[in-house]
């Protein structure tokens, strides 16, 4: 799996905040953002679709785990209270690109903790990113951004 490591902008972000078992009503929080979006005009062809799994579900209960879907928000766009706004900090991602199917995304869980530790980076504390841009939607794929510091760095 190829691994590229970039440095990530801090993004503002309106998101939808989905609580449960990740699955099908993830993709029912994306499908609600999108159609937000979209009501907006927001939803063009630049525009970024973040996802986030808040909670690892070998730690947390199913019926806790947390996901949010997010899109960039324009510097100048003035929210209204329809959907949660946050800031997203920036920083150094190791970015891997998927399938964006059930095999796809779960061969790359099991792949991009391996590469990780085989690259001289090591996990950071932040959460991690699927991000959706450009035509990546429309051809079934994603981007894994997973936050890395160099080995020994604190």
């Amino acid at each position: 799996m190829k691994m590229i490591v970039e440095v990530l902008p801090s993004y503002r972000i309106a998101y939808v905040r989905q609580v449960g078992p990740y699955g099908p009503a993830n993709i029912q929080a994306m499908e609600k953002l999108k159609q937000w979006a979209r009501e907006k005009k927001l939803f063009t062809e630049s525009a970024i679709l973040l996802a986030f799994p808040q909670d690892n579900p070998e730690t947390t209960l199913p019926e806790a785990c947390r996901y949010d879907a997010g899109i960039v928000l324009p510097k100048d766009y003035q929210m209204d209270d329809s959907l949660c706004e946050n800031e997203l900090s920036g920083g150094q991602y190791a970015v891997f690109k998927v399938n964006h199917t059930v095999e796809g995304v779960q061969r790359a869980w099991a792949e991009i903790f391996p590469a990780i530790q085989n690259s001289g980076y090591q996990i950071d504390n932040k959460p991690i990113i699927e991000r959706y841009a450009g035509d990546m939607m429309a051809n079934e794929f994603c981007e894994l951004c997973v936050p890395v510091k160099e080995e020994g760095r604190v």
